[in-house]
């Protein structure tokens, strides 16, 4: 989610940004995190990176509907979208494998 968001965030922004390789770049390196502050600084990166795109979709200065001058035809509308649709969809996943593993709170 995060490194998707960000690459998502920097194709909007920044005419000069490469995406990472599909789809070894998408997918943090080793199967475990490279120390105990690791997961904080991700969602700190996520979040960050959230407010940012939050911030351009909420700039009057941003036409939501004009093509992306370096792009091939999306428009910023079209990439918040897309951001909104992935990390839903990954949340809900994230959500479904807490309650699989009984680390969710019970409603009540």
């Amino acid at each position: 989610m995060r490194i998707a968001q960000w690459d998502i965030l920097e194709f909007s922004r920044n005419p000069g940004h490469v995406s990472p390789p599909w789809p070894d770049g998408y997918w943090p390196r080793g199967d475990a995190p490279p120390d105990d502050r690791a997961w904080d600084r991700a969602v700190d990166a996520f979040r960050t990176d959230l407010a940012a795109m939050c911030a351009l979709v909420a700039d009057p200065a941003t036409d939501l509907f004009a093509p992306i001058p370096h792009g091939d035809g999306q428009t910023i509308l079209r990439e918040a979208l897309l951001v909104a649709d992935h990390n839903s969809y990954h949340l809900g996943q994230l959500v479904v494998v807490r309650r699989l593993l009984g680390c969710w709170p019970e409603e009540g």
